[in-house]
Protein backbone atom coordinates (compact mmCIF):
# COMPACT_ATOMS: atom_id res chain seq x y z
CA UNK A 1 0.00 0.00 0.00
CA UNK A 2 2.94 2.50 -0.97
CA UNK A 3 2.13 6.37 -1.34
CA UNK A 4 3.34 6.98 -5.16
CA UNK A 5 3.77 10.58 -5.62
CA UNK A 6 2.76 13.48 -4.10
CA UNK A 7 -0.85 14.53 -6.52
CA UNK A 8 -0.94 18.19 -5.27
CA UNK A 9 -1.43 21.29 -3.17
CA UNK A 10 -4.37 23.37 -2.29
CA UNK A 11 -4.63 26.78 -2.01
CA UNK A 12 -7.23 28.61 -0.88
CA UNK A 13 -6.85 31.76 -2.80
CA UNK A 14 -7.48 35.37 -1.53
CA UNK A 15 -8.29 36.27 -5.28
CA UNK A 16 -9.13 33.16 -7.35
CA UNK A 17 -7.99 35.20 -10.58
CA UNK A 18 -4.72 36.70 -9.71
CA UNK A 19 -3.70 34.10 -8.30
CA UNK A 20 -4.78 31.13 -11.41
CA UNK A 21 -2.91 34.41 -13.87
CA UNK A 22 0.30 34.08 -11.78
CA UNK A 23 0.01 29.90 -11.93
CA UNK A 24 -0.18 29.88 -15.37
CA UNK A 25 1.76 33.35 -16.51
CA UNK A 26 4.53 33.35 -14.16
CA UNK A 27 5.23 29.99 -13.13
CA UNK A 28 3.92 28.20 -16.53
CA UNK A 29 1.14 26.04 -15.41
CA UNK A 30 -1.37 25.03 -17.80
CA UNK A 31 -5.40 25.54 -17.47
CA UNK A 32 -6.16 21.48 -16.45
CA UNK A 33 -10.20 19.84 -16.94
CA UNK A 34 -11.75 20.21 -13.75
CA UNK A 35 -14.45 17.67 -12.76
CA UNK A 36 -18.23 19.51 -11.54
CA UNK A 37 -17.14 20.01 -8.16
CA UNK A 38 -19.90 21.84 -6.37
CA UNK A 39 -17.02 25.38 -5.60
CA UNK A 40 -15.26 27.06 -8.09
CA UNK A 41 -11.36 26.55 -8.58
CA UNK A 42 -9.31 25.39 -10.91
CA UNK A 43 -6.76 22.49 -11.55
CA UNK A 44 -3.55 23.60 -12.92
CA UNK A 45 -0.74 21.41 -14.10
CA UNK A 46 2.14 20.56 -16.30
CA UNK A 47 2.73 17.58 -18.62
CA UNK A 48 -1.08 16.66 -18.61
CA UNK A 49 -0.78 15.96 -14.62
CA UNK A 50 -2.64 18.23 -12.26
CA UNK A 51 -0.21 19.43 -9.57
CA UNK A 52 -2.28 22.91 -7.91
CA UNK A 53 -5.84 22.67 -6.90
CA UNK A 54 -7.54 26.42 -6.09
CA UNK A 55 -10.61 27.59 -4.93
CA UNK A 56 -11.45 31.14 -3.67
CA UNK A 57 -11.84 32.00 -0.10
CA UNK A 58 -15.13 33.23 1.66
CA UNK A 59 -16.90 30.79 0.06
CA UNK A 60 -20.52 29.56 1.20
CA UNK A 61 -20.10 25.91 2.69
CA UNK A 62 -16.58 26.10 2.87
CA UNK A 63 -16.00 23.63 5.55
CA UNK A 64 -17.28 21.40 3.50
CA UNK A 65 -15.07 21.92 0.94
CA UNK A 66 -12.04 22.60 2.41
CA UNK A 67 -11.00 20.10 4.83
CA UNK A 68 -7.57 21.71 5.51
CA UNK A 69 -8.25 25.49 6.65
CA UNK A 70 -10.75 27.27 8.17
CA UNK A 71 -12.34 30.45 7.70
CA UNK A 72 -10.57 32.06 10.76
CA UNK A 73 -7.08 30.76 8.79
CA UNK A 74 -4.44 33.25 7.91
CA UNK A 75 -4.99 35.00 4.65
CA UNK A 76 -1.42 36.74 4.56
CA UNK A 77 1.86 36.39 4.33
CA UNK A 78 2.37 32.61 2.75
CA UNK A 79 -1.48 32.21 1.41
CA UNK A 80 -3.34 29.15 2.71
CA UNK A 81 -2.22 25.51 1.85
CA UNK A 82 -5.72 23.47 2.69
CA UNK A 83 -4.04 20.10 1.79
CA UNK A 84 -1.12 18.15 0.32
CA UNK A 85 -2.63 15.51 -1.43
CA UNK A 86 -1.02 11.61 -2.64
CA UNK A 87 -1.71 8.92 -5.55
CA UNK A 88 -1.95 6.00 -2.90
CA UNK A 89 -2.73 2.06 -3.78
CA UNK A 90 -4.66 -0.33 -1.70
CA UNK A 91 -7.47 2.06 0.18
CA UNK A 92 -8.54 -1.09 1.89
CA UNK A 93 -5.51 -1.67 3.48
CA UNK A 94 -5.01 2.31 4.73
CA UNK A 95 -8.38 1.71 5.60
CA UNK A 96 -7.65 -0.93 7.86
CA UNK A 97 -4.66 0.58 9.15
CA UNK A 98 -6.07 4.01 10.03
CA UNK A 99 -8.40 2.44 12.01
CA UNK A 100 -6.20 0.11 13.70
CA UNK A 101 -4.19 3.31 15.03
CA UNK A 102 -7.21 5.03 15.98
CA UNK A 103 -6.75 7.58 13.02
CA UNK A 104 -10.14 9.23 11.50
CA UNK A 105 -10.17 9.19 7.67
CA UNK A 106 -12.99 10.91 6.13
CA UNK A 107 -14.00 9.62 3.31
CA UNK A 108 -14.79 10.71 -0.38
CA UNK A 109 -15.89 9.56 -3.79
CA UNK A 110 -16.10 11.46 -7.23
CA UNK A 111 -17.67 8.41 -9.58
CA UNK A 112 -17.07 11.01 -12.49
CA UNK A 113 -13.91 10.80 -12.46
CA UNK A 114 -13.73 7.17 -10.72
CA UNK A 115 -11.53 8.73 -7.57
CA UNK A 116 -11.93 7.70 -4.00
CA UNK A 117 -10.43 9.72 -1.80
CA UNK A 118 -9.11 9.09 2.24
CA UNK A 119 -8.36 12.26 4.37
CA UNK A 120 -6.32 12.89 7.56
CA UNK A 121 -4.84 15.03 9.88
CA UNK A 122 -1.34 15.38 10.44
CA UNK A 123 -0.48 15.69 14.19
CA UNK A 124 0.35 18.88 13.24
CA UNK A 125 -3.54 19.44 11.93
CA UNK A 126 -2.29 19.76 8.25
CA UNK A 127 -4.76 17.83 6.20
CA UNK A 128 -3.25 15.13 4.09
CA UNK A 129 -5.68 13.87 1.33
CA UNK A 130 -4.52 10.35 -0.20
CA UNK A 131 -6.22 9.96 -4.41
CA UNK A 132 -7.17 6.29 -4.99
CA UNK A 133 -7.67 6.20 -9.15
CA UNK A 134 -9.77 4.05 -11.05
CA UNK A 135 -12.24 3.41 -8.02
CA UNK A 136 -15.55 2.89 -10.16
CA UNK A 137 -18.05 1.51 -6.82
CA UNK A 138 -17.54 3.32 -3.53
CA UNK A 139 -16.16 0.72 -1.53
CA UNK A 140 -18.68 -1.40 0.29
CA UNK A 141 -16.67 -0.53 3.79
CA UNK A 142 -17.13 3.29 3.05
CA UNK A 143 -20.73 3.59 5.36
CA UNK A 144 -19.26 7.05 6.28
CA UNK A 145 -18.11 8.47 2.71
CA UNK A 146 -19.90 11.28 1.19
CA UNK A 147 -20.21 12.04 -2.19
CA UNK A 148 -19.03 15.17 -4.15
CA UNK A 149 -22.40 15.26 -6.51
CA UNK A 150 -24.94 15.21 -3.28
CA UNK A 151 -22.53 18.35 -1.41
CA UNK A 152 -24.74 22.07 -1.84
CA UNK A 153 -23.28 23.93 -4.24
CA UNK A 154 -21.96 27.38 -4.80
CA UNK A 155 -23.35 29.66 -6.69
CA UNK A 156 -22.35 33.38 -8.29
CA UNK A 157 -19.02 33.11 -8.06
CA UNK A 158 -16.38 33.05 -10.83
CA UNK A 159 -14.11 30.01 -12.21
CA UNK A 160 -15.56 26.34 -12.92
Amino acid sequence: MPLTELNHYFVRANDLERTRRFYCEVLGFEQMPRPDFPFPGYWLGVGGKVQVHMGPHGIPNAGLYYLGSTPQSSTRDAGVVDHIAFSATDPDAFAARFESMGVHARKRFLPEIQLFQMFVEDPDGLTIELNFHGIEIKPAWVADGENYARMPRVTGASAT
